[in-house]
């Protein structure tokens, strides 16, 4: 069976370059992925797939498909994320580049998507002989971490035994593939502190309470929580990274408000550092006579990955492609809303890596000149096939 998947991925190469191509010049936003979810319906339409249903969230945007072997269990999914970043893309000389002004496949999701598809392809062509049925969810609002919670409440999960995704990786070179085991990116908290003052006059600021000198305070007192409070072998990241306040030169504003991101792994490790950044900031802001109102957004847990379905797949990545081009990937600070699939059903998040200097994709991810090595892609297309085939073929235990 390998080799036959093999020799389909070969037939269906050019197609998936064409499809990330286009998604690439044509991006859309979280949750506004309408014209994607479009294209990814009737190419599933084409491929012989006939149960699709568009749409999570009440948005028309997002695909859950299912493709049926000879039976209904054991079930796997496949998820691919679509949507794109709101930024301007620098990749003038690119004949794909995006045409969607202010938007940009800044991360991949172009080629996640393209993935997904040719796996689709691929998948629907051996359906005779998939002695189960694959779940395909191509999920819109990654990038806000709100999709995956759309596509469960959607019933994206339903029936399923065990979930594989992957994330094209500029920081390793094409074709090797990265596994991890246990946690592997980190929980996500977004933070914004209202800093209050008392507004005046620039030039007479002791009729005032400067919230701007205050904020600067508590930005520099909350870099001792991670150095100072948290175990030096626990990961963790308090970061403030948007300031807003202040009209004019010669005014001492009432309010200033600070945006910020907290990462962590384990949930103690979590209460700990939100609950110290509140209390930071109030003691800080009340020791200069000024005020603070704190609010916490938890957008995803960390994700944790299945250590049994891991290895699987990891070795299943060995014996296609060899133990060198197999690595235990690093933990990762970043978020991804995968990790609310893995707290339902067993699974696996791997890297793929698309970097390559020679072709200039090894720029970082969310850079304006982001972009993917194509040849790498294939290699998804078969792992993902691979890995499907086997997990229905051995069953969900």
């Amino acid at each position: 069976m390998r080799d036959r998947i093999r020799e389909l991925v070969e037939k269906v190469k050019n197609e998936l370059v064409e499809m990330r191509h286009h998604f690439h010049a044509h991006p859309e936003p979280s949750f506004e992925e309408y014209e994607t979810t479009k294209f990814i319906a009737n190419k599933l339409k084409e491929y012989g797939v006939d149960d699709i249903r568009v749409g999570c969230g009440g948005k028309e945007a997002g695909v859950i498909a299912t493709i049926r072997g000879k039976s209904e269990k054991p079930m796997i999914a496949l998820r691919a994320d679509i949507d794109a970043l709101r930024m301007a893309e620098e990749n003038e000389s690119l004949p794909y580049r995006s045409k969607n002004e202010g938007v940009m496949h800044a991360c991949g999701h172009d080629a996640h998507t393209a993935v997904l598809l040719a796996t689709a392809k691929v998948l629907s062509q051996i359906k005779e002989e998939l002695p189960g049925s694959v779940r395909l969810i191509f999920q819109p609002a990654e990038e806000n971490a709100a999709g995956a919670k759309e596509i469960i409440k959607a019933g994206g999960l339903d029936g399923v035994d065990a979930i594989a995704g992957l994330h094209v990786w500029a920081y390793y070179p094409s074709g090797v593939v990265g596994f991890r085991k246990g946690p592997f990116f980190a929980a996500v908290d977004m933070i914004e502190l209202y800093v209050r003052g008392k507004g005046g006059h620039g030039a007479a600021p002791q009729f005032a309470v400067d919230p701007i000198v205050i904020a600067s305070n508590i930005i520099l007192a909350l870099q001792t929580i991670v150095s100072r409070e948290v175990d030096p072998i626990e990961p963790a990241v308090v970061s403030i990274c948007k300031i807003e306040g202040g009209t004019a030169f010669n005014i001492i504003p009432e309010e200033v408000k600070l945006v910020g991101t907290i990462r962590t792994f384990s949930p103690q490790t979590r209460e700990r550092v939100v609950s110290r950044v509140e209390e930071i900031a109030t003691n800080v802001a009340k020791a200069m006579r000024g005020s603070v109102k704190f609010v916490d957004y938890y957008s995803t847990p960390a994700l944790i990955n299945d250590s049994k379905f891991t290895e699987f797949a990891s070795n299943i990545a060995k014996e296609l492609y060899g133990e060198n081009n197999v690595v235990e990937a690093d933990l990762n600070m970043g978020g991804e809303d995968f990790s609310l699939y893995l707290e339902k059903v067993p699974g696996t998040f791997f890297l793929l890596g698309t970097g390559n200097k020679e072709k200039g994709t090894d720029k970082p991810h969310h850079n304006p000149n982001f972009n993917v090595d194509d040849d790498a892609l294939p290699r998804g297309v078969e792992l993902l096939v691979n890995i499907a085939y086997e997990f229905l073929r051995r069953g969900s235990s």
